[in-house]
Parts: C-alpha cells; sequence; structure tokens
C-alpha cells in the first residue's frame, strides 16, 4: 500500500508507492546506450589535464610536484565558471569575488515587511544576482563519474571542496555541488563541481536550519541529524554502509529510486571545517550505485553545511539518481513520488 513520508530534515513529503515500478515501462534503470558510451573526447575536453588554454584562469590548483598555474601537472583545479550564474560585487575583489553586497534599500525593506514603496516593488522584487561561481575539477582524468576514480583521487577532490567553501566563509551560504552526465543537468561530461558563493541563505536551507534549530530547544540540545542516524543505525534497514567517519543510508523519504544520504558519525556543523569528511564511504555508495544498475548513473549531489546563525545542524551529503522524470504532481505540489521504497533500495545497494 503507498505511503506518505515525511523527511525529518526538510519536512518534505514523498509518497512511497513501490507498486508503480511494476507498470510497463515503469522500472527504474540506466537506458541502453549507456553501455555503448564512446567516452569523452579529449582533444574537445577542456577539463582535460594539457588543455588549461580552454579554460579561464585557475584560481587554485594542487600540484603535487609544483608547477606554474595553467599548466600540466595539477591533480584538482579550480577555475571561474565561463558562464557564471553569479557576478561579483567588484570585478576586481578577490580571486573568487565574493564580496557580499547589502541588498537595495527597496528590496530589503520589502523582505523585511517594512515601508511599501508601491505596488510593483511589492509585486516584482528584484536586484543584481551577487556571488561567486566556481569550477572544481575533481582530477585530470576524463571520466564522467567520481564512481571511476581511485579512492586517493576523491579524497583529493573533496579536501578542495571544502578548502573553496572555506575561501568563501564570509559568504551568506556556500552551496557545493556536482551533476554528473547530461541528464543530470551537466553540460559537460568531464567529473566537476560547481560552488557557489551566495550573499542569501536559499529558503530550503533557512528551512532546515528552522528545523534543526526547533528540535534542538525541543530535546534539550539534543542534534536532529544525529538523533536521525542513531535511530537509521538501530533499526539498521535502510543502512547501506558504515565506516569510520561516516554512515551511508537511503532516507526514510527518499525523494528518488535510490536516493543515498552521508552523515558523518560524530555530528559537526561545518562540512568544510577540519575532520573527517566521509570521501571514502562517498565512494564506496557511488560505486555501489554503479555496480548494482550496470554503470554510474546521471545523478546530482551536494553538500548541505550549517548555514549563518544555526543552531543544532549537522552536515551532510545528499546524492540524487536521476533515473526517473519529475512529472506533473512533483512540479505542481512539490511532493514527491518515489517508486523504490528505500527499505529495498538500501537492501539492494548492500548486497552491490
Amino acid at each position: 500500500m503507498p505511503e506518505l513520508r515525511i523527511d525529518p530534515l526538510s519536512g518534505q513529503r514523498t509518497i512511497i508507492a513501490g507498486e508503480r515500478s511494476q507498470r510497463p515501462g515503469g522500472a527504474p534503470g540506466l537506458s541502453p546506450e549507456f553501455a555503448a558510451d564512446a567516452g569523452i573526447h579529449r582533444a574537445r575536453d577542456p577539463f582535460a589535464e594539457g588543455n588549461e588554454q580552454l579554460t579561464p584562469p585557475e584560481l587554485y590548483a594542487l600540484r603535487p610536484d609544483g608547477g606554474a598555474p595553467d599548466s600540466p601537472g595539477w591533480s584538482v583545479r579550480v577555475v571561474p565558471n565561463l558562464y557564471p550564474a553569479l557576478s561579483p560585487s567588484d570585478p576586481g575583489h578577490g580571486e573568487g569575488g565574493s564580496a557580499v553586497q547589502a541588498p537595495p534599500a527597496a528590496v530589503a525593506a520589502e523582505a523585511s515587511g517594512s515601508g511599501r514603496p508601491g505596488a510593483a516593488a511589492e509585486l516584482l522584487l528584484s536586484r543584481p544576482a551577487i556571488g561567486a561561481h566556481e569550477v572544481i575539477v575533481n582530477a585530470p582524468e576524463p571520466v564522467y563519474s567520481l564512481a571511476e576514480l581511485p579512492l586517493e583521487q576523491v579524497h583529493a577532490a573533496v579536501e578542495v571542496w571544502r578548502e573553496r567553501m572555506r575561501t568563501h566563509a564570509a559568504s551568506a551560504y556556500v552551496q557545493l555541488i556536482v551533476n554528473e552526465r547530461r541528464e543530470a543537468g551537466a553540460s559537460l561530461p568531464h567529473t566537476h563541481a560547481q560552488l557557489y558563493a551566495l550573499d542569501f541563505v536559499p529558503a530550503a536551507v533557512a528551512r532546515e536550519r528552522e528545523r534543526a534549530a526547533a528540535y534542538a530547544d525541543r530535546m534539550m540540545g539534543q542534534n536532529l541529524l544525529e538523533d536521525l542516524v542513531a535511530e537509521e543505525v538501530r533499526r539498521g534497514e535502510r543502512i547501506v554502509a558504515i565506516d569510520e567517519e561516516a554512515v551511508l543510508m537511503a532516507p526514510y523519504a527518499s525523494r528518488v529510486p535510490f536516493q543515498l544520504q552521508l552523515a558523518p558519525r560524530r555530528p559537526r556543523a561545518h562540512f568544510e571545517s577540519e575532520g573527517p569528511s566521509g570521501a571514502a564511504l562517498l565512494h564506496d555508495g557511488l560505486r555501489r550505485l554503479a555496480r548494482h544498475l550496470g554503470g554510474s548513473p546521471p545523478l546530482n549531489m551536494w553538500v548541505r553545511t550549517a548555514p549563518r546563525g544555526a543552531k543544532g545542524f549537522c552536515w551532510r551529503i545528499d546524492v540524487l539518481p536521476r533515473l526517473t522524470h519529475l512529472a506533473g504532481l512533483e512540479l505542481s505540489s512539490e511532493i514527491s513520488l518515489n517508486i523504490v521504497a528505500p527499505e529495498h533500495a538500501a537492501s539492494l545497494l548492500r548486497d552491490a
């Protein structure tokens, strides 16, 4: 029987309806063309080692043997996005241009509910999209997925994610994402992450901050994600794997088939802080997905770190494979419809 579940971290609702996977064409999986993938054309790959001239000048790079910027010899490389979604407040400010610009007074008044500058301003609010937008090339090898890299390379990439998040710590919020394959929004196939240094806290993050703080107030300072992980480990049915740093699970209200969530064994607010990163278990989870599905799927991944002013917050990493399509219900109501129960998904991935 279908079941409505509420995600304890975000409050989002998901209908779990595993029976729908039995309908004609309903079983989630990779399309046949993945098996016949011809690979990345290195000569046209701006992220491949040796093609540094095809990107903007680098902002940061790991170079184990030294070497000049914008030359071969790097293991992880950071460049400005060639087509940025955000503009620096001062084009000459810093390496990432991430200084925060206060919103215009009219917009600030509307956001706070004070002042009435007119009906048009009430209805149609806008201001410049200020911040920094960077690309972190996860490896010099032209591969599609983090799962295809050796573990030590994933460790290196994750450490650079954290370094760049620290670089932009003055921003209101730093969002680190990974899109793998065009079906998940990647315009270039070579594995890379993107960093958005925002001058505001996104509404979805703010809602999670409020839920974490409210839980801490009700539960005498307890951490919401820490308690959730402890309960999931006690039950065991949605746990995929555990190591000394982190826990990997299929979330209780998974939004899509085979969604994964990684959380640290001991709660820490900020992913970018020193300490365990969960890179090994993340790599393990991605390889389990690839083994079960017969190839690395299109997916979206993001790091959720504590926003400014958070109380009782713990970082995590979410991985959402793109095996099904968003349709009318999801787009019209923000209710997810998942046709693979997370308990079943966890069982399959434990066996992978």
